[in-house]
């Protein structure tokens, strides 16, 4: 193999685990993948994790990548991390986690957000301030929480970070983020592209804690510090890329954005379901996050709490495998096991109807899948409506849905999918799509080349197209029917 060759590290640091993706940085040509996992603690709307474990998860999966590519550390050329969004990361004066993240899906924080909503002119000031009004899961939140449940960290902490901007900071030794995952903090406004004063000021928090904004993911922020080199194992001339959110990554990774695909529609089902485009218009709907692309488009997302891990565990207490699943029927699920997000349910538990004793409980899996999905597609429509377009245009309604995710590459949420939403799926043929976005990142700090430009070119969005089928909309309206019932008396 060459010595010349370029190689490039794309990062995925996700909730449950780093995956490190090694990729030739001319073809897009996956040479290798490493991966190592996270632990997550917490019970009663408690998500934790320890950052330092983010940082030997980092190392373990990108030594794995560059050994099982068998390509000399030295052909390393550029990294680039998408890490989990908006995940609160506390830093001592010394640079370390004063105290475990608290996570996106960790729940506590859901009086606050709601507190902060109705504040500052209420949400439609919100959406014009920052693009998204406060929810449980937004950093706002979780920083005016930690703020009042122990404000003896909130008085010492020295920096303040997302997941991604602190394994940014162990890298090149530099505090910095990018817009696509500043956009999710709700203090940072996607209009102008600056952190909000009057924002910060309402929640108590001095800019000069938090990283400088690159302009895009792809800019270069630095090489290597001694430290990291020696504990990845690569050169310290390795570029650093500002990186983004995984959400922002996985748009990269399927060539969406100002240089590809805008206003195509994907759902991605893992941990979260969600739903998201790449446009050029500013987004200002209260039920979708009106985030910032990492390229200077937009990046409007629908986000649910309860997704693959929802369904898995339904699986789990029916003594299911979890593909062993049958249309729901009359049997209704709503798995909001963690509370919700879209909608906005923070505090719901999980909702199961219309049993009956000869209820096969392979159709209660099949609800599950009916209710994780639902609750994802149905903000479709007001996702291609924030892109300016009309969801009942035939071109557009016609339009087919991206899958990606752990779930893709299941048979019955394909199906469950196809199902409820009567559109032709395409189903991309990588599965790293996140970390591969990430290597198109680094790839452009290294290049100066557009990431998303390199991303079309490498084809990690190719895939196969499934047709569509009928629309199931029976079951459609059942799970709406049983969701408007139950809200508020029994998910709230």
């Amino acid at each position: 193999m060459p010595t010349s060759r370029s190689v490039v590290i794309g990062v995925d640091s996700s909730t449950q685990s780093t995956k490190a993706v090694a990729v030739d940085a001319d073809t897009g040509e996956l040479l290798a993948l490493g991966r190592a996992p996270h632990t997550v603690t917490g019970t009663a709307g408690a998500r934790e994790s320890d950052p330092g474990e983010w940082w030997t998860a980092l190392a373990t999966a990108v030594r794995a990548a560059v050994r099982e590519a068998g390509v000399p550390a030295g052909s390393v050329t550029g990294i680039a991390v998408a890490g989990q969004q908006h995940g609160l990361v506390t830093l001592a004066a010394d640079g370390h986690p004063l105290r475990p993240a608290l996570l996106w899906n960790d729940t506590r924080s859901a009086p606050q957000a709601a507190g902060l909503a109705a504040r500052l002119g209420g949400p439609a000031a919100w959406l014009k301030r920052t693009g998204s009004v406060p929810v449980a899961s937004m950093t706002a939140a979780k920083w005016q929480w930690l703020r009042e449940r122990e404000p003896e960290h909130a008085a010492a902490v020295a920096g303040v970070r997302l997941p991604h901007d602190h394994l940014n900071e162990l890298l090149a030794g530099v505090a910095v983020t990018d817009p696509g995952d500043a956009s999710g903090t709700c203090w940072y406004g996607t209009g102008d592209g600056a952190y909000d004063p009057d924002v910060l000021d309402l929640i108590g928090l001095d800019p000069a804690l938090l990283p400088a904004v690159a302009p895009g993911g792809a800019t270069p922020v630095g090489t290597l510090t001694a430290a990291a080199a020696e504990a990845l194992g690569l050169p310290r001339t390795v570029v650093v890329a500002a990186g983004t959110g995984d959400n922002m990554a996985a748009a990269v990774g399927l060539g969406l954005g100002g240089a590809g695909l805008l206003d195509h529609p994907v759902v991605s089902l893992g941990t979260s379901g969600t739903v998201f485009a790449a446009t050029r218009a500013r987004p200002a709907d209260p039920g979708l996050a009106g985030f910032a692309a990492t390229d200077g488009t937009y990046l409007p997302l629908g986000c649910t709490l309860n997704c693959t891990l929802a369904v898995d565990r339904f699986a789990t207490l029916l003594g299911l495998d979890r593909e062993d699943a049958v249309p729901g029927g009359d049997v209704v699920v709503l798995p909001y096991l963690d509370g919700e997000r879209t909608p906005d349910l923070p505090h719901a538990s999980g909702l199961v109807t219309g049993l009956r004793h000869g209820t096969d409980p392979r159709a209660v899996l099949g609800a599950a899948y009916e209710g994780a999905a639902f609750t994802v597609l149905r903000a479709l429509d007001r996702l291609l409506t924030a892109c300016g377009l009309d969801p009942a245009d035939p071109a557009v309604r016609d339009r087919p849905l991206r899958l990606i995710g752990g779930g893709a590459r299941g048979r019955a949420w394909t199906g469950t999918v196809r199902r409820l939403s009567g559109r032709p799926l395409i189903v991309p043929a990588a599965d790293e799509l996140v970390a591969l976005g990430a290597a198109a990142l680094a790839a452009g700090a290294v290049t100066g080349a557009d990431p998303v430009a390199l991303a079309t070119a490498w084809g990690t969005g190719a895939g196969q197209v499934l047709p569509p089928v009928e629309r199931d909309g029976a079951t459609w309206d059942r799970v709406a029917g049983v969701l408007d019932a139950a809200t508020p008396a029994l998910l709230s």
